[in-house]
């Protein structure tokens, strides 16, 4: 009976974690992602997910034009077929743009012929609106699987997670999303911030653009550098 009941629980153990690592950003269990370099580089990268949203994707260009840094976006294929010219001013002020999906599911409830629908339905979006990009690709949600990251990789995509977030989906104050930031900075992050919201156009995300402007300004008076994911992988 004993037995019986340690068995039960380490099952339950193992299923909890492994339900975790599915989810969490910097989980490496289920394969290789990259969620940021050696604690304490001066390096950052910004990243915005959700995109492109009208209209303040095209405020947030502005905030980041008026520091000169450049950041990584993830779009949306939907909404890059909604927007392509907003899609083309990202590229032309020269961030980076990578593959969110076309739909934006939990990609770790979907199966195998879906997963690659939506990515490659995504890339298509994306090529149509600014030709050639990047081989970035983040899951919506960070939810992934095997099957998930083998698909990615096996369109030439590389997954690309975080580990400082924003936790700006919900649209707090300002003040809010950018003391979550500084709490988890230790330099070499990737910041998860979203510059629009996957359920519709328009997503309120005003106040994630003051806190881009807040945190840039704060983190370059402490000499750190902010870069494309690009950049910080080389």
């Amino acid at each position: 009976m004993l037995g019986t009941v340690l068995a039960g629980t380490a099952a339950a153990a193992a299923l909890t974690a492994a339900s975790y690592q599915s989810m969490a950003p910097t989980g490496q269990w289920y394969g290789r992602t990259f969620t940021g370099l050696s604690r304490g580089t001066k390096q950052l990268a910004l990243t915005y997910d959700d995109g492109p949203n009208d209209p303040h994707t095209l405020r947030l260009l502005e905030v980041l034009a008026k520091h000169n840094v450049q950041a990584t976006f993830f779009l949306i294929g939907r909404y890059t077929k909604q927007h392509p010219d907003i899609a083309r001013d990202i590229v032309k002020a020269g961030h980076v743009v990578g593959n969110h999906t076309f739909t934006h599911p939990l990609l770790t409830f979907k199966s195998a012929s879906e997963i690659r629908q939506e990515l490659t339905d995504c890339r298509s979006a994306l090529k149509d609106a600014i030709g050639e990009h990047s081989n970035l690709f983040r899951p919506p949600f960070g939810g992934r699987r095997p099957a998930v990251l083998r698909i990615a990789r096996e369109l030439g995509l590389e997954p690309i997670m975080w580990n400082v977030t924003g936790y700006d989906w919900t649209a707090p104050p300002c003040s809010e999303i950018e003391q979550k930031v500084s709490q988890q900075i230790r330099g070499g992050d990737v910041i998860l911030l979203h510059d629009g919201g996957h359920k519709q156009m328009g997503a309120d995300r005003s106040q994630t653009v003051l806190a881009t402007d807040r945190l840039i300004t704060k983190y370059k008076s402490e000499a750190y550098e902010f870069k494309t994911i690009p950049q910080m992988m080389e």
